[in-house]
Formats: structure tokens, C-alpha cells, sequence
């Protein structure tokens, strides 16, 4: 692919990212969200060991600062904060999914030449709001009739789940697995929000939120950012496509609601973008902000079978040390969700992931193409991103 950059020169090759870093995600950071983007972002230059001053644009993706935080004006402040002028800077914002949304804005301002050094920032402080705001804040990510309905995403999820057993062989204690799972990759990453390995007893035992769904279904709400920063340069990790798409808002309005069509679409574009098929995909992130997600989005992605995704977690296929490794960095699920970082994270565990950066009590072998899904709502939106190694 030959794209033109802002020198007037030609880019023959995908932009690749130098550089990542993250903060640990949690369920309460004592900074401020500015302070916690900044120090993503400062990680991120150190890594690719490059200057602020050399930066064309700043893309920050955050779902919701004027809720949580009372505050505005994210990417503007932060590049204050970095010390750098002389760019161009705006924050993108869709809902779940701000994070891979920004990192899209930024591959396309990279891809059209309009930026040769791009940063992307996500984080959400969502511990500044109380439980009600927060409950309130999420809620209205949902279609607005099924808002004034009472209808949550937790209960879509239920009902997914519910209907998921109905038709597969697949029953509560299989799902219980995908936990386990991410929560045990989890235990081994430092940046986690959770540090704890839990049992199918335990997970079958912890209150019910959404039945079929229990607690350890369900991913926390937290602090916490991300940051990668791409270039035009080939010595990086390649980000061979991201591509973005749109399903029914209203879940009652799809056909089938196990279907989650945004997934589907954006998935199989960037396949082709990629000139991958789910057969070169050797690890993947997936939006499992409830269990029941990372089995569905797995279908929806072509990486197993409709109706089969629960096979291939209770026969270990998607452990770390399995054949398709999913979440090695323990998902939504037990890394955390603060809602404009998730996508970005995602992104840094592939980076860690492809560049063997991962330690060894978490890292997965023999690997050079990785997928990572970042979900608006309950599907509504989605952004997919295909990277490969250097040996790719």
C-alpha cells in the first residue's frame, strides 16, 4: 500500500507502533484523570524513546470526563501537560469502544499523511463518581427506549447468556471457565486490576447480577489509561488494519441478539484490509465485559464456529498456553474496564505480546499476528485491529 505523508513523500508501508505503556488499572487511582493520561502517554514516549516536541498529533479517547470528572477540554489540557505545542489535538469519544476509536483517528491521520508521529492516550477516572452517577453514566449507553425500559447491559448479557444454553450444549459451570481464565492470566499481569485466581465454586457461589450472570461475570468499573504511539517508521509492531463498524442500536430490534453484527462486519474488514484470514490469528483481546461477550465476539470473528466458542475455552484452547490464546492480559473481565483506556490496553498487551516483552509467567510463544475487538455498548459499534510482529 503506497500512501502519501505530509512531506510529500510516499508510504509504502503500514504504520507501526514504536512505543506503549499503561498505568496499573484499578478501582481507585488517587490522581487526577490529566495526571494519570499523561503518565500512559509519558511511558509510551519513553519506550519508543522519543521527544513530546517530536509529536504531529495527539488523539485521547475518553467516554465520559464531563460525568465522572466535571471536566473538558481533555486532549487541549494534556498537551499542556506534556509540554508540546504545535499539534494537532481532539479527543474522540464512543462510549466503550473511545479507546480504539482514538487509536483509529490516529491510524488514519498516519495512513492519509496528515501526522508521521501520532499519540494516542485513553483513560477514564470513574471512581469520582458515586455509584448511583456511575450506574446512571452506563446506563445511558443503551438505546433510549430500552433506557426508559430499565433495560441494562448486565441484563442484556443475562439474557444472552440464557438464550446461549438454551441453544448450545454449553451450561453455567462452562461459563464459568472464561473467568477462571482471565482471572488467572490476570493474577500474572501487574498492571491487572485484579490480582486474585478464583474457582468455578466461587464464581458459581458470588451473587447474582444478571441471571444466568454472577459477579465474577462481570467486569469492575475503575481507573486507569493506556498510550501507543505510531509512526510512519517499519521497525515496529505493524498495524496491518483497523476498521470500525456499526450494528443495531436497539438490541430488541436485531434478529438475533446472539448476533452481534458490528462485530461481525468490522472483524471481516479487517481481514481483508489485513489480507488475514481467523486462521492467521494467533492471539486475540476481546471485549469480555461480561463472560458471555468473549464467547459470542469470538463466533461473531470467525475464530470459532457459531455455537462451538464454549468448547474451545473449557478444552484450554484459549489458555495462555493453548492454540488461540484470548485475554492473556486478563480482559475486561479481571484487567479492568475504565472505559476510554480498555481499547488502548488491548493494543499495549498485543505489543508486549508480539515484541516479547511479556514476562514469562504470561507470555505466549510462537506468535506474529494479533487481533484485539474494542465494543461500543452491547455491540452497537465496534473497532477491530489486526497487528503483526516483525517476523510477520
Amino acid at each position: 500500500m503506497t500512501q502519501s505523508t505530509g512531506s510529500g513523500e510516499s508510504l509504502e508501508e503500514s504504520p507501526t507502533i514504536t512505543g506503549v505503556g499503561m498505568t496499573v488499572f484499578t478501582k481507585k487511582d488517587e490522581r487526577p484523570l490529566l495526571e494519570l493520561l499523561a503518565t500512559a502517554a509519558d511511558r509510551a514516549l519513553d519506550d519508543a524513546d522519543v521527544s513530546p516536541t517530536s509529536l504531529d498529533s495527539l488523539h485521547v479517547g475518553n467516554a465520559a470526563a464531563e460525568a465522572f470528572n466535571r471536566r473538558s477540554g481533555l486532549a487541549n489540557a494534556l498537551t499542556s501537560e506534556l509540554g508540546i505545542t504545535n499539534v494537532t489535538a481532539r479527543r474522540i469519544e464512543n462510549t466503550s469502544a473511545s479507546g480504539a476509536s482514538a487509536f483509529l483517528d490516529a491510524f488514519d491521520a498516519i495512513r492519509s499523511g496528515r501526522s508521521r508521529v501520532a499519540l494516542v492516550v485513553g483513560g477514564e477516572k470513574m471512581s469520582s463518581a458515586d455509584t448511583a452517577t456511575s450506574t446512571e453514566i452506563i446506563s445511558r449507553i443503551t438505546h433510549d427506549a430500552e433506557y426508559e425500559q430499565g433495560v441494562t447491559l448486565p441484563s442484556f448479557a443475562g439474557l444472552a447468556a440464557d438464550r446461549y444454553f438454551r441453544l448450545y450444549d454449553a451450561d453455567r459451570e462452562d461459563l464459568a471457565h472464561v473467568a477462571v481464565k482471565n482471572h488467572d492470566n490476570a493474577s500474572q499481569n501487574p498492571y491487572a486490576h485484579f490480582d486474585k485466581q478464583v474457582t468455578v465454586e466461587e464464581i458459581l457461589e458470588s451473587p447474582v447480577v444478571a441471571d444466568p450472570l454472577r459477579l465474577y461475570d462481570c467486569c469492575p468499573t475503575g481507573d486507569g489509561a493506556a498510550a501507543v504511539l505510531l509512526t510512519t517508521k517499519n521497525n515496529g509492531v505493524e498495524v496491518a488494519a483497523c476498521e470500525s463498524a456499526v450494528g443495531t442500536h436497539a438490541v430488541a430490534d436485531r434478529p438475533d441478539p446472539l448476533e452481534i453484527e458490528s462485530v461481525r462486519e468490522a472483524g471481516n474488514s479487517a481481514y481483508a484490509s489485513a489480507d488475514v484470514t481467523p486462521a492467521d490469528i494467533d492471539v486475540a483481546c476481546i471485549h469480555d465485559a461480561f463472560s458471555i461477550l468473549e464467547w459470542l465476539e469470538v463466533e461473531e470473528l470467525g475464530l470459532a464456529e457459531r455455537g462451538k466458542a464454549w468448547q474451545l475455552t473449557v478444552d484450554g484452547t484459549t489458555d495462555r498456553d493453548g492454540s488461540l490464546p484470548i485475554n492473556p492480559g486478563g480482559g475486561l473481565k479481571a484487567r479492568g474496564h475504565p472505559l476510554g483506556g480498555t481499547g488502548i490496553s488491548q493494543i499495549v498487551e498485543l505489543v508486549w505480546q508480539l515484541r516479547g516483552d511479556a514476562p514469562e509467567n504470561r507470555a505466549v510463544s510462537d506468535i506474529n499476528c494479533g487481533l484485539a475487538v474494542n465494543v461500543a455498548g452491547f455491540g452497537n459499534n465496534s473497532v477491530c485491529t489486526v497487528l503483526k510482529g516483525e517476523e510477520a
